[in-house]
């Protein structure tokens, strides 16, 4: 296990006034050593603090006095300090195994923590967790936590997961709900495998067995050309508008049974199928926008300037690998709006730069504004290829590659959620494309602002 170490020091805290400095290692906090920045922050809360601290190979012990609950103000460089808990599970959708070879190594780490469930929104299947586990998310209230379902029949899960423990893993979910743990659940359905008779199965299942449920989304397997799964293939439009079809009848009955709608699909199935998406009543609340269910809903309302009151960010894919969140909580994913390289002259044509379902969704709305100098560029996901085409998972090679048939001098404006600390998936960063753009936030509001309207 390794000792957390200080990352930052916020001006005038009480971190700094009692001289702990950038680069101090914490290898205890009133005699306890944390493994996690969950229990950092639980620790660094009380008001008097005895921290051993090394410095400069020399071991130090600082006395640290501050009102209780306020924070140290120190920064720690990674969200875990023991080992994560890696998945050992073999799912033949994964797309950690659809990676291409040569990217850097933190993203080909395949976790199966609740703790980065609870800090980012990872998933996880419960294949690994324990009751010391689950008697630490019950006293912390670690909540809430994201699991994989997939299917609820045992054999069918265990078979998906590639590992007996996914036909017994979902007790550990009912007895989260039974705890009162708030969880939002996930099914990735694969065709031929669970969908059809065994989505229906399973649908029929989460509603009798596990009614507490916060939400479930129903999502797409994506599949890239670097797939050696012989039986994965990505849907049809006929496939994609049946799954919708099966949640719409679902929801109608959990409505009716549970007064609400519980499961919600992907808005990827929507595109996919050719599906309108439904009102913004029918999200209740947006509360799986992080995962893709009602964000191009959201960002058309906040677009159009309608309240909508979605909060956090979304935590993307591989948001997780490369350090911990500033706060300790769900890090954003680049550092704002910030122009990179010369900013084009005021009033030169504009271009949104975004995957091609992106700007499925975006078309329609820059085509509102009656603009003859904006357009929105799609751009091919060549370098994962297949179903990819989420603005998520865009690499620099493939922006670079359509930038530079674009003309100079026009402004090019590209979604934070393509970053991940200032940097592409596949390494490069924005200074290295080819014309000059501008990273706005992912959403409708801050899009709306950066064309000037």
């Amino acid at each position: 296990m390794s000792a957390p170490r200080i990352t930052a020091v916020a001006d005038g805290s009480a971190a700094e006034r009692f001289g702990l400095r950038v680069g101090d290692e914490l290898l205890a906090i009133n005699g306890s050593v944390p493994k996690d920045v969950i229990e950092y922050q639980m620790l660094v809360d009380e008001p008097e603090l005895s921290l051993d601290v090394r410095r400069d190979a020399v071991v130090l012990e600082l006395d640290v006095h501050k009102p209780a609950g306020a924070p140290l103000g120190a920064q720690v460089d990674s969200a875990l300090f023991d080992r994560v808990r890696t998945c050992d599970n073999h799912c033949e959708f994964c797309f950690i195994y659809q990676l291409p070879p040569g990217l850097r190594p933190s993203l080909y780490m395949k976790d199966d923590d609740y703790r980065l469930s609870f800090l980012y929104g990872n998933f996880t299947t419960l294949t690994r967790f324990t009751e010391a586990d689950l008697e630490r998310v019950v006293t912390e209230r670690l909540s809430p936590l994201n699991v994989s379902i997939h299917a609820t029949d045992p054999d069918v899960r265990a078979a998906m997961l590639r590992n007996r423990r996914g036909a017994t893993s979902l007790r550990w979910l009912r007895a989260l709900l039974d705890h009162g743990i708030e969880v939002n659940g996930q099914v990735v359905v694969c065709p031929g495998v669970n969908d059809g008779d065994v989505l229906e199965d399973t649908l029929a299942g989460v509603a009798d067995e596990y009614p507490e449920l916060a939400s479930v989304c129903v999502v797409p397997l994506g599949v890239s050309r670097h797939t050696s799964e012989p039986r994965l293939r990505p849907h049809t439009a006929a496939e994609a508008a049946a799954v919708v079809e099966a949640v719409h009848e679902w929801q109608a009955i959990n409505q009716r049974i549970l007064g609400r709608r519980l499961v919600f699909a992907a808005d990827e199935y929507y595109l996919l199928g050719g599906v309108g998406f439904p009102g913004p009543e029918a999200y209740e609340g947006f509360g799986m926008h992080e995962d893709g269910v009602g964000m191009a809903t959201t960002l058309q309302m906040e677009f159009m300037g309608q309240a909508v009151g979605v909060t956090g960010t979304q935590a993307g894919f591989f948001a997780w690998v490369e350090g911990a969140p500033a706060a300790g909580y769900r890090a954003p994913r680049a550092d704002g709006s910030t122009p990179v390289g010369l900013r084009p002259r005021r009033g030169a044509p504009t271009a949104v730069v975004t995957g091609e379902y992106g700007a499925a969704v975006l078309a329609p709305l820059v085509a509102s504004l009656g603009r003859d100098d904006v357009r929105v560029v799609a751009v091919e996901n060549q370098f994962f290829g297949g179903t990819t085409a989420v603005a998520g998972l865009l690499v620099g090679a493939d922006i670079a590659r359509t930038l530079a048939g674009e003309p100079e001098g026009h402004r090019y404006l590209l979604p934070d959620v393509c970053l991940s600390q200032g940097m592409f998936l596949d390494g490069t960063r924005p200074g290295d494309l080819p014309r000059p753009v501008e990273v706005v936030a992912t959403d409708g509001a801050a899009l709306k602002e950066a064309l000037g309207g």
